[in-house]
C-alpha cells in the first residue's frame, strides 16, 4: 500500500479488512484538499483489492470528521465562482470513490461529524456510532448548503427529514441518526470497537463476490425499471451460481459445513 500525508491504512484479517483513518486529529479531522486526495487515492487503491471483504473508515482523536476545515473555507470565500464549482466537483468524485466502493464501508463514528463530515456517513454501507457524537449539517450556519453531500444524504433519509435538518442546521444525536436511517447501531463509546468488530465477523463470512453483488443489488436495483431490475438481477445469481465461490457456499451449506472462506475453515 502506498502511505499518505493525511491518513492511515492499515490491514486486518490476514489482508481481508482494511482501515482507513482519517488523521487529523488536531483539526478534528477537517476536510482539506490534501486529505479529500488522500481518502479517494486511498479508496482507488484498496478498490482493486478482489478478496477484501470490506474497509473501515474513522477518525484518529477525539472525532469522525468536522467538516471543511478553516484555511479551506477562506480559500473559497476568494476564489471565483467557476472555481468553486470545480472545488465541488472535485468533492463529489471523493463521495462517489467511496459510494461506488466495490467492497462494503463501515464508518466507525467515534466522535463529531459535522457538515461535508456527517456526509461521510451517507455513503457508507454500515454506520456504528459512539453515542456522544455530535452531528449536524451545519452549512446553513455559515450561509451556504450541504449541496454537494444531499443526493447521497438524501438516498439514506428522505426529503422530510432533510428539509428539517438542512435548514436549521441544528445538532442532533446518533438516536436521532439511526431513527430516520443514518445511522445503523448506537453504542457507548467504550463499546464502540466491539461493535465494529462484530460487523467485520458478519463480513468476514460471506463470500468475497457475494459481498460486492449484494452491495451493488441493494445500491442501485432500486433505481431501476422493472425490466432493468429483471435484467441485473437475473444475471447475478445465474453468474454467482456457477461461480466457483458459489459452487463452494452451496455445497457447504449443503454439507452442513462452512465455506472455505471463512477463517480457519478449509474446503473439504
Amino acid at each position: 500500500m502506498s502511505t499518505y500525508e493525511t491518513v492511515l491504512v492499515e490491514h486486518s484479517h490476514n489482508g481481508r479488512i482494511a482501515t482507513i483513518t482519517m488523521n487529523r486529529p488536531e483539526v478534528h479531522n477537517a476536510l482539506n484538499s490534501q486529505l479529500l486526495y488522500d481518502l479517494k487515492a486511498a479508496f482507488a487503491e484498496l478498490a482493486r483489492d478482489e478478496q477484501l471483504a470490506g474497509v473501515i473508515l474513522t477518525g484518529a482523536g477525539k472525532s469522525f470528521s468536522a467538516g471543511a476545515d478553516l484555511p479551506m473555507m477562506q480559500a473559497a470565500i476568494q476564489a471565483t465562482e467557476e472555481r468553486n464549482k470545480w472545488e465541488a466537483g472535485q468533492l463529489a468524485l471523493v463521495f462517489d470513490s467511496i459510494d461506488l466502493f466495490p467492497a462494503p464501508v463501515v464508518a466507525r463514528v467515534n466522535g463529531t461529524a459535522m457538515g461535508g463530515g456527517l456526509g461521510l456517513l451517507a455513503v457508507c454501507d454500515i454506520v456504528i456510532a459512539a453515542e456522544s457524537a455530535r452531528l449536524a449539517f451545519s452549512e446553513v450556519k455559515l450561509g451556504i448548503a450541504p449541496a454537494v453531500i444531499s443526493p447521497y444524504v438524501l438516498r439514506k433519509i428522505g426529503s422530510s427529514w432533510a428539509r428539517r435538518l438542512f435548514v436549521t442546521g441544528e445538532r442532533f444525536t446518533p438516536v436521532l441518526a439511526r431513527e430516520i436511517g443514518l445511522v445503523h447501531t448506537v453504542v457507548p463509546p467504550e463499546e464502540l470497537d466491539a461493535a465494529v468488530a462484530g460487523i467485520v465477523q458478519e463480513l468476514l463470512s460471506g463470500g468475497p463476490n457475494a459481498l460486492r453483488a449484494c452491495k451493488m443489488l441493494a445500491r442501485d436495483v432500486g433505481d431501476l425499471d422493472q425490466e432493468g431490475a429483471r435484467a441485473i438481477t437475473t444475471e447475478t445469481i445465474a453468474r454467482l451460481r456457477v461461480s466457483a465461490e458459489g459452487q463452494e457456499g452451496l455445497r457447504a451449506f449443503l454439507e452442513k459445513r462452512k465455506p472455505a472462506w471463512v477463517p480457519g475453515e478449509e474446503a473439504k
